[in-house]
This record gives structure tokens, sequence and C-alpha cells, in this order.
């Protein structure tokens, strides 16, 4: 515990600003752990609470305003990439917009605390053209939230966080070994989860010359032309293709069931 105290009031600072934004920019890093150790290195009087906390906020603050520009610009593509290093290539962007659906922009207040949508909310928001400002108070307001939670954590149970890692030490070179196995493990499990789903990254895609063409040549008695835009991309008062029907893409399961089976099924989205 000496030694976690000692580097976290040499790099405290540091260390939970790198994490913290490596965290909001999409990367696998432990923002969490990082502010269990600074909440930890408060009560032991290395870090300065104000001081933490507010590196803790301009790191996730300076992240997620960059995740959200990023969706802005560059849509859907950013949000193909963050998805295909998820460990549910397929689920990972409705899952987030199903949450952005059913709670609204206030997503943004509980995001950092749910799995996969911590990392998709800011960028997500920004594709979806919220106003920055309005998505600055309501990402300031979560962050401060998962900030202060985690920092609290770590304050009251610094205690407990000492007698863990007077374990690890005694344990000595046998928990290295438990640990480097348990990363090493990790990793292998995500290859073969990328892997896994790397098929869904592979879609069949048609020319809207050549659907038009189908459409002109044999009319609509053969295909069936399918909306299945996400929530926050789909206005009940836009325009549509002329003749395709509206399902719900996160409730396909059951919609499909009214489908019908001869005929060829052509989707669009955003």
């Amino acid at each position: 515990m000496n030694e976690l105290t000692g580097l976290m009031a040499r790099h405290g600072y540091t260390l939970t600003f790198g994490l913290l934004f490596a965290e909001a920019i999409g990367l696998p890093f432990p923002a969490a752990i990082a502010l269990v150790a600074a909440g930890a290195a408060v009560a032991s009087h290395a870090l300065q609470a104000p001081s933490v906390l507010v590196v803790a906020l301009a790191a996730l603050l300076l992240g997620d305003s960059l995740q959200f520009v990023l969706g802005r610009n560059m849509g859907w593509a950013l949000l193909g990439f963050l998805c295909r290093v998820s460990v549910n290539p397929e689920t990972c962007i409705l899952r987030s917009a199903e949450s952005f659906y059913k709670r609204g922009k206030t997503t943004l207040v509980i995001a950092k605390f749910i799995p996969g949508v911590n990392t998709m909310a800011a960028p997500l928001a920004g594709s979806m053209k919220m106003r920055f400002t309005q998505f600055l108070q309501l990402d300031f307001l979560g962050s401060a939230i998962y900030a202060l939670s985690y920092l609290a954590l770590g304050y009251i149970a610094r205690d407990f966080l000492a007698v863990i890692l007077r374990g690890f030490h005694a344990a000595g070179r046998a928990m290295e070994a438990v640990i480097v196995a348990a990363l090493i493990s990790y990793a292998i499990y995500r290859v073969v989860q990328y892997r896994r789903h790397s098929v869904y990254r592979i879609v069949p895609r048609v020319q809207v010359q050549e659907l038009a063409q189908r459409l002109a040549s044999e009319g609509k008695n053969n295909l069936l032309i399918i909306d299945v835009r996400s929530h926050g991309y789909y206005d009940s008062g836009t325009e549509r293709i002329k003749g395709s029907i509206r399902i719900e893409p996160n409730n396909l399961e059951e919609e499909i069931k009214n489908l019908s089976r001869e005929k060829d099924i052509y989707l669009y989205c955003t």
C-alpha cells in the first residue's frame, strides 16, 4: 500500500488523467480502477480531492467531446469501428441506440456505468446532431456522478484495499503468475470473440440503381423493402422509399415473423 501511495503521490494526477482520457476515447483502460486508487490516495493524503476531481472531469469531458465531434463528422464509420473492437459487434450500436430511445438524452448521465454504452454514447450523440452545449451539460453531470462515485468508493475502502494489496504482496510470484494468466486468457477471449463476430462485417449490399431497375421491371410483387433506421435517426414524419415498410430493429425477432418468406427482402438504414 505504501508503494501504491508513493506512486500516486508522484504521478497520481497524470495517471488519473491518462487512464480516464484513454477510456473516454474508446480504449480498454481501467478508468474506474484509477478513480478508486485516486480515492484511496486522497484518504492517505497523497492527493488533494479537489484537484483529483478537476483532473478527472477534464479528462472525461475532453475525451467525450472529441468522440462527440468525431461522431458528428464521421457518423456510422466511427461507430462501426468502435463496435468492431467490442465483444459483441453485431449488437453494439443497436444496444446503445436502444438506450437513447428508452431514456432519451439523459442516457448520457448514466452511460459511464453501462459497459458498451459508455464508449458509444458520446459519438452516438454527435451523430444524432445533438446540440453541443446540451451534450456538454449532460456529459458533465454524468462525468461528475461517475467520478465522485468511484473516488468515494476508493476513499471509504482504503483500508480494505490495503489488506488486498498486502495479500498480493505476500503471495509474491504466484499472484503475478495468476494475473499474467488472467490477462492472457482475456486477450485470447477477445480475439476469439472478434473472429467469431467478423462475419457481421460482411453484409451483402446492392446499389440504389440496381434496386430501382428491379422495381421498374418487376414491380413489388417479388420483393419487399424495409426501413430499419435506428432510434434517433427515424422520424415518423420523414420520407421513406415509396412502398417500403418500417420495422423496429430492436424488435427484429418478433417483426421478422410477419414478413413474407416468398419475397426477396431489401433493408435500408441510415
